[in-house]
């Protein structure tokens, strides 16, 4: 870890600012932002805007022109040596004749991974990596780990009353939490590149499952008979965002045809009599999702635990006591039988939203936070 450096963490900062805002946008690219320094004064930034699009150092680069000669470029990101979609970022900015790059954080790509900055080195390009590397890492959490374990990053949102209920024993639900808590709740979908519910949360809620922004979006449903109504309001729209259905072979081939030819995406899981969620993970690392947002319900986000396949959550707490045995909670499932195997949290944020709370924490592995995705 670098000591602080408060001129440079200025310029990272304002780098970090610039790459949040491609969130929602580049996946299954990271965010990154590129500030260009000349004399203490600012030349030019850009910032990764699209999937495709020109990366953040290209797009300081030419906002910059001559000036970007002898100038130092803050990246958030290794800048990349390789041909993807686009030309290698460390052969423009030798081109442009910049002096000194400092990079945020190395990227963990086993095809760039401390290449970009060993060529920008030989080319005599002095270099620096680890200024805020923390927040750097924590922007691209779902892209440390999709590049690692090819599996999206998985957050669980939820909404409960303060004893952890997300219905009455007679299953009334709407609204345990408050107007602005819910508003919050349906735009961090604009976070993700994909949604998943439980086959009872659409026979019961029939939700959009919508963000609310026009982008590249998946809805999933974890089905297993095939028992999603055709009339449901997940199934319209698939222009907007598609729609992915997990089930197994035990569905019914009539429904599952209709489905087909209405545009929904269908995926078999063979031999199972419940649809497994390492799979589903995998399939969706395959189709390109590096984040997933788990919705529940209770039954879905429980088995999501006992798997371990937890790695954050977003949890909106409404000051009400509805109580009963009955009484549905946010995790369902089996349940554990020992307190030492209950899975933890590092509460990174807690912030009131009106009367609710909201709670933002990551999964502990073994009692502490792991960071093997980061």
């Amino acid at each position: 870890m670098l000591r602080p450096n408060p001129y440079k963490e200025k310029w990272m900062r304002l780098a970090l600012s610039l790459a949040k805002k491609g969130e929602g946008k580049v996946s299954p690219n990271p965010m990154v932002g590129a500030v260009l320094v000349k004399d203490g004064k600012l030349i030019a930034k850009g910032y990764h805007r699209y999937f495709g699009g020109p990366h953040a150092e290209i797009e300081a680069l030419k906002r910059a022109k001559d000036k970007a000669k002898g100038a130092t470029l803050y990246v958030t990101l290794e800048p990349c040596s390789h041909y993807g979609k686009t030309p290698p970022c460390t052969l423009a900015i030798i081109k442009a004749g910049v002096s000194k790059v400092i990079a945020a954080t190395i990227d963990p790509n086993p095809l760039n991974s401390g290449r970009g900055i060993k060529i920008l080195r030989e080319k005599g390009i002095e270099t620096e990596v680890g200024i805020c590397e923390e927040k750097a890492k924590k922007l691209n959490e779902s892209f440390f780990k999709f590049i690692r374990e090819k599996i999206p990053f998985v957050t669980v949102k939820a909404g409960a009353s303060l004893d952890g209920k997300i219905a009455t024993f007679t299953g009334e639900s709407k609204w345990i939490t408050g107007e602005k808590s819910r508003e919050v709740a349906h735009n961090l979908r604009n976070k993700f590149d994909a949604i998943l519910v439980g086959i009872n949360t659409v026979i019961k809620d029939d939700p959009k499952l919508l963000p609310p922004s026009q982008r590249k979006f998946l809805r999933v449903i974890l089905d297993s008979r095939l028992r999603v109504p055709l009339s449901s309001k997940v199934l319209k729209d698939q222009k907007k965002a598609p729609t992915l259905i997990f089930t197994t072979p035990k569905a019914n081939l009539k429904k599952m045809r209709i489905l087909k030819n209405e545009g929904i995406k269908i995926n078999v899981v063979e031999k199972e009599e419940k649809v497994p969620l390492k799979k589903v993970l995998s399939y969706l690392g395959e189709f390109g999702i590096m984040s997933l947002l788990v919705e529940g319900g209770g039954e879905v986000i429980g088995s999501f635990f006992e798997e371990n396949l937890v790695d954050k959550i977003y949890l909106f707490i409404s000051p009400r006591i509805i109580g009963g045995k009955n009484s549905l909670s946010w995790v369902g499932g089996k349940g554990i039988d020992s307190l030492d195997k209950s899975p933890k949290l590092k509460i990174s944020s807690l912030k009131r939203i009106d009367e609710d709370i909201f709670i933002e924490g990551y999964i502990l592995k073994n009692g502490k936070y792991s960071k093997k995705h980061v």
